[in-house]
């Protein structure tokens, strides 16, 4: 009996080896295995697939800022900017200049109130706004410096002149008192008008006229700075 179960057992062993061998040649015979591989190799993968759809995105995005007037005008804001900053600027033929001899007319007419003074009116006969700075620097006759101004007269702003406005400064010419000295007359009036800085002249000068008799002055002459109206000129 337990040869005959022996045999019966490795009967069945042998048997199952040779169906398991019988179907795996089956298998390879009839190209399923290799038929599985190749229908795996060629489904897209998630990776393939979603590629088009983000160039197409991409073309989207782009044809929508192509066709967007905002998107487009916004690449040229800081040019616009800049030209609008610069259409706002004066230009130089605009800006204002320092009133000088060959943009104004100066003209000097002795008064006789107050007694022994002159007034000295300058207009503006240019094209632009002009500057009066500081006092006039006169010369009368040949002297050799001119007088100092009168530093209680100067005014709180730089004297404005439009084109066609005038401006003011009165001379004291002589004391009225008789204390002056070395007086004589003279016939012959140059003014020339300072900088910003106050210190030195610029442009060309004027050269009203005087009186045939010409002006009598003394060694206390000086002058007011210039004032923007005749009435401040004359309360010196």
């Amino acid at each position: 009996m337990s040869s005959l179960r022996t045999s019966r057992t490795r009967l069945l062993g042998a048997a199952t080896t040779v169906v398991l061998a019988a179907l795996s040649l089956t298998a390879c015979s009839d190209g399923t295995g290799v038929h599985a591989e190749s229908v795996a190799a060629s489904t897209p993968t998630a990776h393939s697939t979603s590629a088009p759809r983000t160039s197409t995105a991409g073309s989207t995005a782009a044809n929508a800022t192509s066709a967007d007037p905002t998107a487009r005008a916004a690449t040229g804001t800081p040019k616009s900017a800049a030209d609008a900053a610069a259409s706002k600027a004066p230009a130089p033929a605009d800006r204002p200049v320092t009133c000088e001899g060959s943009d104004t007319r100066t003209v000097a007419a002795p008064l006789t109130r107050p007694v022994n003074h002159m007034l000295l009116t300058v207009t503006n006969t240019g094209s632009r706004t002009c500057y009066l700075y500081s006092y006039p620097a006169v010369r009368f006759g040949e002297a050799q410096s001119v007088p100092p101004a009168i530093e209680d007269s100067k005014p709180q702003a730089v004297v404005t002149l439009q084109p066609g406005e005038s401006g003011y400064a009165s001379v004291s010419l002589s004391a009225t008192d008789g204390s002056g000295t070395d007086g004589h007359t003279v016939n012959s009036l140059d003014v020339y008008f300072h900088g910003r800085s106050g210190n030195e002249s610029v442009g060309k000068g004027a050269h009203p006229s005087l009186p045939a008799k010409g002006v009598y002055v003394d060694d206390s002459l000086k002058v007011t700075y210039w004032q923007q109206s005749m009435d401040d000129a004359l309360n010196w």
